[in-house]
């Protein structure tokens, strides 16, 4: 237990007497395992009073992790006040994910939740991206792959070097279907499909 000097500072609380958040003189604060109890008095109204500070509890939130085609569900630790959107984007195992989807009682998709109210949550990552491909020589197709960055933009007719040989992209696979033309960025792609570049080509 530590009780530090009398006359620590000052802040806002709720005051049990005036009902509402309130400025307050530290008297004294006492370490309570990782929290403290404060001894404080408000300046409005003069009530002494003890208040509890203790750190969040933490809450597991089962979420489903889309790396790519790649998806793992698992739980994720967070606090228990935390308020989680559609959007935002957090840390876990060494990569950046962002939350794409949030579901609360009755799987009813909502835009914003608290942490202990979310049933489940839906995440993909955002710090790279592995695009796949299927490569065509003739009769003969193989698969591969390449990891950069999720931004980058793959274009119908751009020319590649994979395995030491040149291709060029003919089509771009998004999750809603196939397309001969145009551009994607690496986070949009399911696949890319690619024949040999030509002699002179």
């Amino acid at each position: 237990m530590r009780t530090e000097d009398e006359g620590e500072g000052d802040g806002s609380a709720i005051c049990p007497d005036c009902s509402t958040s309130t400025s307050h003189e530290v008297l004294r604060r006492t370490q309570r395992g990782e929290g403290d109890d404060v001894l404080s008095r408000c300046v409005e109204c003069g009530r002494v009073h003890t208040i509890e500070i203790r750190p969040p509890k933490a809450v597991a939130v089962m979420a489903t992790l889309s790396d790519g085609s790649d998806s793992e569900a698992g739980n994720i630790e967070v606090d228990e006040d935390e308020v989680i959107s559609v959007g935002d984007v957090f840390e876990h195992a060494d990569a950046l994910w962002e939350v794409t989807r949030i579901d609360g009682d009755a799987s009813q998709p909502r835009d914003t939740l608290g942490a202990s109210e979310i049933r489940a949550m839906w995440a993909v990552r955002r710090d790279r991206a592995v695009v796949r491909m299927t490569l065509t020589d003739g009769e003969s197709s193989s698969s591969s792959s390449i990891e950069c960055e999720p931004d980058r933009v793959f274009s119908c007719g751009e020319v590649l070097e994979v395995e030491g040989r040149k291709w060029r992209i003919r089509a771009l696979h998004t999750g809603k279907g196939r397309t001969l033309r145009g551009s994607r960025t690496a986070g949009e792609l399911r696949r890319m499909y690619l024949h040999p570049v030509g002699s002179g080509g």
